[in-house]
């Protein structure tokens, strides 16, 4: 419930935003235009309310957010769209992180900012000009969780890694980050499943009761790319009374954080939500005024668990 909450009250502040920003420059206002990947996207929400507090106190901003609804196609629809109402700005979290070419040059073209966040669709190579990014170094969440699971397992053991959307950038690196983990640190634990629930809560928990059914005992770990399918996962090991299974998820949501808290999760990446919505926001109004700043803006993860939970509560 309380997650449900959240979400809707993100996606009213969403919708009031749209119509606040009427979709052009009225009065004199620089529109900034800020795509998501999918408002039903818990995390984006949180990141997209903290992108819309930056500008609370500067009333020479208008802003229009637009939905892709996980549509690439969409997106760039959408992108293009903005730019042909005037926006000054773009802020984009990539639907699918391999297929930003043309989003990047139609800002190019346009001669505006272009703001990524959360998502990484350069990887290594360096950003164009003009272009920025606002994220996480995902690997290092795959990392953190891998190197605290294989504690708690002594070191021994088989996991199951439920993957995010296969075309993210945060999918692709956690998992790797847990892989080179297990094998630098810890050979005795095995890899037994890794499937893509594609950041979805229902489907961690369909996975999952798979994964009970098929290896029994064998299965001693979970690791999910984000809290939903982790919090999935705990669902269906609760209902078929396994407690012998340790969980862990990436982005400390609140009910990622209260699970961490009653002990069904043993712990949690964040990500820092609040960090990259604002930093985007902040990426946008340098690039806007002029003012000098780094292509790229890493955000720290940090492991949540019984440890340091208050300091998240």
């Amino acid at each position: 419930m309380k997650r449900t909450v959240l979400l809707i009250a993100a996606i009213l502040l969403v919708t009031a935003g749209l119509f606040a920003a009427g979709g052009s420059q009225q009065g004199g206002k620089t529109l900034v235009g800020y795509v998501c990947n999918n408002f039903n996207d818990t995390f984006q929400g949180y990141i997209m309310n903290e992108f819309r507090g930056y500008f609370a106190d500067k009333p020479e901003y208008a802003l229009e957010f637009q939905d892709a609804q996980e549509d690439v196609v969409k997106q760039q629809d959408q992108v293009n769209n903005l730019i042909s109402k005037g926006a000054k700005a773009l802020v984009v979290v990539p639907v699918n992180t391999s297929a930003m070419a043309p989003i990047t040059k139609a800002a190019q073209d346009a001669k505006i900012p272009l703001v990524y966040v959360n998502r990484n669709p350069f990887g290594e190579s360096s950003l164009p000009a003009n272009v920025f990014y606002v994220g996480s170094q995902e690997i290092v969440a795959g990392t953190l969780q891998m190197e605290a699971m294989g504690k708690l397992l002594n070191g021994e053991g088989g996991v199951c890694i439920l993957m995010g959307k296969l075309d993210n950038e945060g999918a692709i690196l956690r998992t790797q980050g847990n892989e080179d983990t297990i094998k630098a640190k810890f050979p005795n634990i095995k890899v037994l499943a890794k499937e893509t629930g594609n950041w979805q809560r229902d489907q961690g928990m369909s996975l999952t009761e798979n994964w009970i059914t098929t290896y029994g005992n064998n299965l001693n770990g979970i690791l999910g790319n984000n809290d939903e399918m982790a919090l999935g996962a705990v669902e269906a090991l609760r209902a078929a009374g396994r407690s012998d299974v340790v969980v862990m998820g990436v982005d400390a949501i609140p009910d990622a954080i209260t699970a961490v808290d009653n002990g069904s999760l043993a712990a949690t990446v964040l990500q820092d939500a609040k960090g990259q919505g604002r930093g985007a926001g902040e990426a946008a109004h340098k690039a806007l005024s002029g003012q000098s700043q780094e292509s790229i803006n890493w955000v720290p993860f940090v492991l949540v668990d019984k440890s340091n939970l208050a300091q998240y509560k």
